[in-house]
C-alpha cells in the first residue's frame, strides 16, 4: 500500500508538527512491526524538516545500537552515558544541544553535525531506545522540538 505524506511549508515548527502527528499516527496504527514504524517515523521527520540526520538507537546488552535512520552513515554503538545519546539515556530526559562542540564528551559521528536533540523512549519506565536528531546548523532545536518529538515517539508500540 502506498503512503503519501502531506508536507507543509511553514516557518512555524509547531504547525509543522501538528500537521505531521496525525499522519504518523495513521501510518503506525495497526502496524505491529517496530522496525517498520521507526523507519517510517525517521523518513517522515527528515522529509518534513530537512534535518541532517534522524534515527533511533535501540538499547541492547547495555549499549545503544544503531536502528532505523535517515541520513549519512552513523556510529553503530554508543556506550551508556557517552555522548549526547548516552547522556540522554543515562539522565532519562530529552537533551537539547545548541552546539555539539561545546557538549562534554560529544561523539562526532559526522563533523557536519552542529546541533542535536536526543529524546529517550520509555517502555515500562525503562529507556528502550533514543531518538537522535542532528542538524548542520547551530541552535536548531528548542523546547518546541522536545515537546513534539516526545509526543511522536509515544505513537510507536515498543511492546510488540
Amino acid at each position: 500500500m502506498a503512503e503519501d505524506l502531506n508536507i507543509i511549508a511553514s516557518t512555524d515548527k509547531a504547525e509543522q508538527y501538528e500537521s505531521l502527528i496525525p499522519q504518523l499516527e495513521a501510518l503506525v496504527t495497526g502496524e505491529p512491526d517496530l522496525i517498520a514504524n521507526l523507519a517510517n517515523m525517521c523518513a517522515a521527520l527528515k522529509e518534513q524538516f530537512k534535518w541532517f540526520w534522524v534515527g533511533f538507537y535501540l538499547v541492547k546488552d547495555n549499549e545503544l545500537v544503531l536502528g532505523p535512520f535517515q541520513g549519512p552513515v552513523a556510529c553503530t554503538r554508543i556506550a551508556y552515558g557517552k555522548g549526547v545519546c548516552g547522556a540522554a539515556w543515562e539522565q532519562k530526559k530529552t537533551l537539547v544541544v545548541p552546539d555539539v562542540d561545546a557538549f562534554p564528551g560529544h561523539i562526532a559521528c559526522s563533523s557536519l553535525s552542529k546541533s542535536e536533540i536526543v529524546a529517550p523512549v520509555f517502555n515500562g519506565g525503562q529507556v528502550v531506545a533514543v531518538l537522535d536528531v542532528d542538524s548542520e546548523e547551530l541552535d536548531q532545536f528548542d523546547e518546541i522540538d522536545a515537546k513534539y518529538l516526545e509526543q511522536l515517539i509515544k505513537l510507536v508500540n515498543f511492546n510488540a
